[in-house]
Order: C-alpha cells, then sequence, then structure tokens
C-alpha cells in the first residue's frame, strides 16, 4: 500500500471527519496529524505487546527483570516495524537503510529500557508499588520519549 493510499484509507479519514471541529484549538491542530495519530495508536499496541509478553512471562514464574527485559525484546521488534512501516513510512528496506535506522532505534530504546527497567524495579520491589500500575506509568514516559527519538534522530525525512 503506497504512501498516499496509506492516507486516504477510510478509517483514517472517518478520523480526520471526527477530529475536524477540534482543529481550531492550535494544540489539538499539531496534534491531530496522521503522523501522531498513527505513533499513538502503534504505541497502544506495543505497550499491550510489552504489558501482556510481561504478565504472561511472570505467571509462568519469570522474575521481575527476565519477564521485564523479554517483554521489552518483544516490544521493541513490534514497534520498529509498525513505526518504520505506518507511521513514519520508511519503506525503503535496503541494507543500508536498515542499518541507518534499525541501529540508532535500537540504542534510543536501551536507553530507554534502562529507564524503565530502573523504575519497574524501584517502583515494583522497593517501593511495593501495584506492579500494573507501575508499568502503565513507565510505557507512558517511554512511549513520548520515543516518539520524539524516532521523528527527529531515527526516521527523520531526507529532503
Amino acid at each position: 500500500m503506497s504512501n498516499r493510499n496509506l492516507r486516504d484509507h477510510p478509517l483514517i479519514r472517518k478520523w480526520k471527519k471526527r477530529l475536524e471541529p477540534f482543529r481550531k484549538y492550535p494544540l489539538i491542530s499539531k496534534l491531530c496529524t496522521y503522523e501522531v495519530i498513527t505513533y499513538l495508536f502503534c504505541g497502544v499496541l506495543t505497550t499491550v505487546v510489552n504489558y501482556v509478553s510481561y504478565f504472561v512471562i511472570r505467571a509462568f514464574g519469570g522474575s521481575v527483570a527476565l519477564s521485564n527485559t523479554l517483554a521489552w525484546i518483544f516490544a521493541v521488534l513490534f514497534a520498529y516495524f509498525s513505526n518504520k512501516i505506518l507511521v513514519f513510512q520508511s519503506h525503503n528496506w535496503s541494507l543500508s537503510a536498515i542499518w541507518k535506522e534499525f541501529v540508532p532505534f535500537i540504542v534510543c530504546r536501551l536507553l530507554s529500557f534502562v529507564f524503565d527497567m530502573a523504575f519497574v524495579l524501584i517502583t515494583v520491589e522497593i517501593l511495593l508499588w501495584n506492579e500494573a500500575l507501575a508499568k502503565i506509568g513507565s510505557n507512558v514516559f517511554v512511549m513520548i520519549a520515543n516518539y520524539f527519538a524516532s521523528k527527529f534522530f531515527i526516521f527523520k525525512k531526507t529532503q
């Protein structure tokens, strides 16, 4: 599916129409773009992958650290492909293009993983917070940080 077809997809057109009344507000207008909406959608799906993986692995006896690490790996792989294809529409699959995108993507995700791991370990193991809420809070911060890294450093458009 080409970039044009994806942006003109009936579902995207439907959401654009629903959001139209809010476009008069500057902040909402900046947030109601194809890129932001699809990033949020893919981010929610990535969070679901992370969250479900984490608790499935925990249910099978995995430690907090092991569960969080494996959940992160699954989520990052899902995020790379969904961001590349849907959000930033980078359709170049040459080895050099993948190298230029995937390596920085992994580096940025490793940095966010360090934050995620520290946050989850501190809140769950030391502060005894609710695991589910700790994971949600961490993932919200990670999603926002990763958007800016992807937009400005990884999938940046070349003119």
